[in-house]
């Protein structure tokens, strides 16, 4: 099931959704962004809960911008979870079936698979009050896929979860999306969630799409300030001068070559780069070396992470938990000019 929104347009006070994206049949694309960048409101428009002032909403080359939602097969897991407290497990996930009027058995077989697909068999007769966070978001998947949607919608819903809970829980999330190929957009803030389970990711910012890519180039191969200062740590220095036929930036941590500069005017420029790209050399003497003054690390069992006062400038580096350097030592860094790119 493929899905694509083509020129949504949507005004809500001082507020201005401004979005097109496709997503392929079976994919997984996380919207990521902010408090406010608009993930929710895109969600809601794709599953009929919120009007657009133009646009189309697209499934399989089919227009459903005029459905409402319950016409539309799409599933939608609610950051609260919406489950009915006065229900036991096993009739909250049978509750869309049963509008449907499916049959009794037909009902009782698609229960019985879901809560083994969630692992919760044997949780049938309990009430969903009396369930832990984990199981209740387990619950709210299991009713959302039970009615056998075409596409799945996910607002957020691990963000009520404790840390070690999500690590978890988004795997079998993962895991049960790719089992039944279905076609999901999931909302989240959280950066390394998203890199974690998505195909592709929609990182918006004030009603726009910034930057929608695979994971892994996002994080090292960003072509937006925004894109690079949202996902990650980055180092990003402002630079002075552009040699746009050599591809070499002037910087107050000296001249640095490298691989991408970003084509747009009139705006101020800056280099990037991550902090796991920052090897250790014994002199200056290389291309794209800076020097400076270890100022603070932080240690957290696998690495280290050190702060570096470079002619005024802030800047991080990782290292193994095992390198020799320490709090007020002298340090040159080499990063390559492929890991070097100039955003505005």
């Amino acid at each position: 099931m493929s899905i694509i929104l083509e020129n949504i347009y949507r005004q809500i006070d001082d507020f201005t959704l401004d979005i097109s994206l496709e997503v392929h049949p079976g994919e997984l694309i996380s919207l990521l962004g902010p408090s406010g960048s608009g993930k929710s409101t895109t969600l809601r428009i794709i599953a009929g809960f919120e009007e657009t002032d133009r646009g189309t909403v697209s499934l399989n080359n089919e227009d459903i911008s005029h459905l409402p939602p319950e016409k539309r097969k799409v599933g939608m897991v609610f950051q609260d979870y919406a489950l009915f407290p006065h229900m036991s497990v096993y009739d909250n996930i049978a509750y869309g079936p049963r509008l449907r009027k499916w049959h009794k058995k037909r009902i009782d077989d698609s229960v019985m698979r879901f809560l083994k697909i969630v692992h919760l068999e044997g949780f049938g007769k309990r009430n969903t009050e009396y369930l832990s966070g984990g199981e209740k978001q387990r619950v709210a998947l299991a009713r959302a896929l039970v009615t056998e949607p075409q596409l799945l919608l996910l607002d957020e819903p691990l963000s009520a979860l404790d840390a070690k809970l999500r690590k978890s829980l988004r795997r079998e999330i993962r895991k049960i999306q790719q089992e039944l190929k279905i076609t999901t957009i999931y909302v989240t803030h959280d950066q390394e969630e998203a890199l974690a389970i998505s195909d592709r990711i929609a990182v918006m910012d004030k009603g726009k799409c910034i930057q929608y890519d695979k994971p892994a180039i996002l994080y090292r191969k960003p072509f937006d300030l925004f894109a690079a200062s949202f996902i990650g740590t980055s180092n990003l220095i402002e630079v002075m001068t552009i040699d746009n036929e050599k591809y070499v930036v002037k910087t107050a941590i000296g001249e640095m070559k490298v691989s991408y500069i970003n084509p747009r005017d009139n705006r101020k420029k800056y280099l990037f780069f991550r902090p796991d790209k920052c090897i250790a050399l014994e002199n200056r003497q290389s291309e794209n070396v800076f020097s400076g003054i270890i100022i603070d690390e932080e240690y957290s069992g696998s690495h280290r992470s050190m702060e570096i006062e470079s002619n005024g400038i802030i800047l991080k580096a990782l290292f193994d938990d095992n390198c020799p350097y320490k709090i007020g030592d002298e340090i040159h860094l080499r990063v390559s000019s492929e890991d070097c790119r100039v955003l505005s």
